[in-house]
């Protein structure tokens, strides 16, 4: 019954609602997006494969050819 513990659906409508007005429907996709990068980043440092991947990504921009 309680799927999100003492927060209901009205009481979700309401933050939902002020999410809206705070931030405008146009800008909540922008802010999802921002919000997801940021949690993979986060996940990514934590458990030590942002460094390899940084590595990886450098490698392949140093061996792709430049365009000069």
């Amino acid at each position: 019954m309680f799927l999100f513990g003492p927060i209901g659906p009205s009481e979700l409508l309401i933050i939902l609602l002020i999410v809206v007005i705070i931030f405008g429907a146009r800008r909540l996709p922008e802010l999802g997006k921002s919000l997801g990068e940021g949690i993979k980043n986060f996940r990514r440092a934590v458990s030590g494969r942002y460094d390899e991947e940084e590595k990886k990504l450098d490698k392949n921009k140093s061996d792709s050819p430049s365009k000069e």
